[in-house]
């Protein structure tokens, strides 16, 4: 089976276009797949298939379970139907699990996503709670080198937003007004990523929202890169947001797929 290899900032994807239904999702072959010792390597797995003749992106986990929306894996698609001739111009629309998302193409090579508007920030324990097409809750810190990422966001990841599959975990530090570093624990993953797009578009919302800041577009800076969120801003409302980030193939191979159905790690 052909396979793709993307990563968006550091957050890495394993691409298949299954627009002919090579392939059927299922958690422990997916489970293999990103495992980067026995598999490809990635932190989830990327369909593309067709749904009412649009683009539709299916994303996966790492731990093989079907997912909500992926900021930075949404550029990868977005890339990946380039790649493929799908999309010949400098947009293309697509459906997510989310609903639908538009991708433009700058002529630096960088993409800008479209993403949900935000309807409504929780405030829990002095936090934040929101969703940007998958949920996020955002702690803001005054020194972020020294959080233990994978130690405190797995305590938090369970018991935030339980009744929906938990939340992923973002800790935040202002570097100057308009830019904002940020380290994520992500759910599914379940460990701190180089990068989430999801996460950087929650945490550029919430530094917004917090600090009362007008700045736009925020600078945000992960591990794995950097990301520009935009947006314009209403009272508890946040409309017309776009994560704006790299996108690139890595490689591409060839896999034996029927022999992640076995047992084998």
């Amino acid at each position: 089976m052909q396979f793709y290899k993307y990563h968006g900032a550091g957050n890495d994807f394993i691409m298949i276009d299954n627009r002919k239904n090579i392939f059927s999702p299922q958690p422990n072959v997916i489970n293999k797949l990103c495992n980067r010792y026995f598999g490809i390597g990635a932190n989830g797995l990327i369909l593309l298939e067709i749904n009412n003749e649009m683009p539709f992106m299916r994303y996966f986990n790492s731990d093989g379970n079907e997912a909500t929306m992926c900021g930075n894996g949404g550029r990868c698609f977005a890339a990946f139907t380039k790649h493929l001739g799908i999309c010949n111009g400098n947009s293309i629309k697509f459906m997510g699990i989310d609903g639908e998302h538009i991708a433009l193409f700058n002529p630096d090579g960088f993409i800008k996503l479209k993403m949900i508007d935000v309807k409504k920030i929780e405030l829990i324990d002095d936090n934040y709670f929101l969703d940007t097409g998958s949920p996020h809750y955002v702690q803001f810190v005054r020194d972020i080198e020294t959080v233990d990422v994978d130690r405190e966001g797995k305590l938090i990841r369970k018991t935030v937003n339980f009744n929906n599959g938990g939340t992923n975990v973002n800790f935040v530090q202002e570097i100057k007004p308009g830019e904002i570093k940020i380290r994520t624990y992500e759910r599914g993953v379940e460990a701190e990523t180089l990068a989430c797009g999801t996460g950087a578009t929650a945490a550029a919302i919430a530094y917004s929202h917090y600090f009362e800041i007008e700045t736009n577009p925020i600078d945000v800076k992960a591990i794995g890169g950097n990301l520009k969120i935009y947006f314009e801003r209403g009272n508890e409302r946040f409309e017309n947001v776009w994560l704006e980030g790299p996108a690139k193939k890595v490689f591409e191979g060839i896999i034996d797929i029927d022999s992640y159905g076995k047992d084998t790690i």
